[in-house]
């Protein structure tokens, strides 16, 4: 007797398919482009290697199944008895290497510029604090702390009361943004004050450890104005996700009215 159960599960396992497709187009699986050039490398680079590497796939794959079907005992294929193939290792050995070489060309290039912070227009040091961050516009005089904003701080705590699916950007806001001008080259001075910590905004293709008692250095450009948002990428302690960051790209002319009010309010502070 045919068993059911075998017969209708191909059948209803292509109808779940069929109905979740659509839902699949909407996740996102690859990964951003991003705003900045950095960004943009990266993702040509993931490609690149992602279609080398699905390439690479196939054909291993296609060969298992041919040599599977054509050579199989059923067929009366009979075993070689040779021990080792010297062609057929040197070919195995070096096809591989001229495929590693030609992948760390463009990935190599990439990593040289994505160190080269020569030419900035604008220097920030960022150290990382148990859990919050310190931004210092060096050339401009502003220094300001950015914490996790309160409406999400109130919300993560247990006995709150708060739908935290009421909260705009839950757990990725903050109480003062990082705002940079758009197309200006910021270099970023990274460094922690405590543990370790990570500097991550996958728009603008950035992810630097801040480490204590060294300054490390990026870059980027950002070329679409718009506010985007990261978070602290290492274990850096029991509040470790809830160290927002947000960065918010202005026009020129707005970043300089920005600037001018930080300026004041720091003069006023300093004045009391």
């Amino acid at each position: 007797m045919i068993n059911r159960t075998r017969v209708l599960a191909p059948v209803l396992a292509l109808l779940g398919l069929s109905i979740a497709g659509p839902a699949w187009s909407d996740l996102g699986f690859n990964m951003p482009v991003g705003v900045t050039s950095t960004s943009r490398d990266i993702y040509q680079l993931h490609m690149l290697v992602l279609w080398v590497c699905t390439i690479i796939g196939l054909g291993v794959y296609a060969a298992m199944v041919v040599a599977i079907v054509k050579f199989r005992k059923s067929k009366g294929a009979v075993p070689a008895k040779f021990t080792h193939n010297s062609t057929a290792e040197v070919v195995w050995t070096v096809i591989p290497a001229v495929i590693l070489v030609a992948m760390a060309v463009p990935a190599a290039e990439t990593l040289v510029r994505m160190e080269d912070t020569r030419g900035a227009d604008l220097t920030i040091k960022i150290t990382g604090y148990q859990w919050r961050w310190h931004y210092d516009y060096i050339d401009d005089g502003v220094r300001f702390f950015s914490t996790l904003d309160r409406e999400s701080n109130a919300a993560r705590r247990l006995g709150s009361g708060v739908d935290p699916t009421t909260i705009d950007n839950y757990l990725l806001n903050v109480d003062n943004e990082l705002v940079v001008p758009v197309n200006a080259k910021v270099r970023l001075l990274l460094t922690g004050a405590d543990v370790l910590h990570a500097w991550w905004v996958p728009a603008l293709g950035v992810k630097k450890d801040a480490v204590p008692g060294f300054i490390r250095y990026t870059w980027f450009t950002a070329d679409t104005e718009g506010t985007y948002r990261g978070q602290c990428a290492e274990l850096c302690g029991m509040d470790h996700g809830f160290m927002p960051i947000v960065v918010r790209v202005t026009s020129q002319e707005e970043y300089e009215a920005w600037l001018n009010t930080q300026r004041a309010e720091v003069s006023s502070l300093a004045s009391q």
